[in-house]
């Protein structure tokens, strides 16, 4: 049995969920320090401009505080700048009216702490893309009795090129803008350009297991 533990991140990559479904058990760790310039509140989408980063302000940044404690910060308009982009990336494509008001719904929910906001957006992917794998959101590291338990922390960031994850291989799907493959974005991007499909094409960019 494969268990892995990893982060929670901001609408995470297609990386992040390949390994996810590879799993057979998924920890979440919600222990740890907050970084800044990292996936926990940072994610990436595909315009006609190319790549567009998307970052929620959160306070305290600088202060390494605990993630659970991590609050957002709702000063800035975030929140429709994120949404715009989006709509506007993605609005054409053949799945966004079948995906796209919970989306909506979940980041106009305005929770108070950036935790909250990703463990909604991962539980609503997960349906999405029907995987079923058991996940565990754990304060306690000290408590998993894993001895195989594969610690993914880290291992999926921005300073680090995807060609470090040895287990993956994206494998391309038809995009919305331009003729060349932009590999690696955030989830959005392969459920509303692939819809029922975007499992087949996570099962295809695991090259075998998730060993590093």
């Amino acid at each position: 049995m494969q268990s892995i533990l990893i982060e929670l991140h901001y609408l995470p990559s297609i990386a992040y969920f390949s390994a996810l479904y590879k799993a057979d058990e998924i920890y979440i760790a919600s222990q740890g320090r907050f970084e800044k310039r990292t996936y926990l509140n940072r994610s990436t989408i595909l315009t006609a401009n190319g790549p567009l980063d998307l970052s929620v302000p959160v306070f305290g940044a600088n202060k390494r505080i605990p993630i659970q404690e991590v609050k957002i910060d709702y000063h800035e308009k975030w929140v429709n700048n994120h949404w715009r982009a989006i709509q506007s990336a993605y609005g054409k494509s053949p799945f966004f009216d079948f995906y796209s008001e919970e989306v909506k719904d979940i980041l106009y929910s305005s929770p108070s702490h950036l935790f909250a906001l990703n463990k909604s957006l991962l539980t609503m992917c997960l349906k999405f893309l029907q995987i079923d794998t058991p996940v565990f959101w754990q304060e306690n590291l000290e408590e998993i009795a894993k001895p195989d338990l594969m610690d993914m922390r880290g291992d999926i960031h921005p300073r680090k090129p995807i060609s470090e994850l040895l287990w993956f291989d994206p494998k391309p799907y038809q995009q919305i803008f331009g003729s060349n493959f932009v590999s690696n974005l955030n989830i959005l991007d392969l459920l509303f350009c692939t819809g029922p499909e975007a499992l087949e094409v996570l099962k295809r960019s695991v090259v075998s297991s998730l060993n590093k």
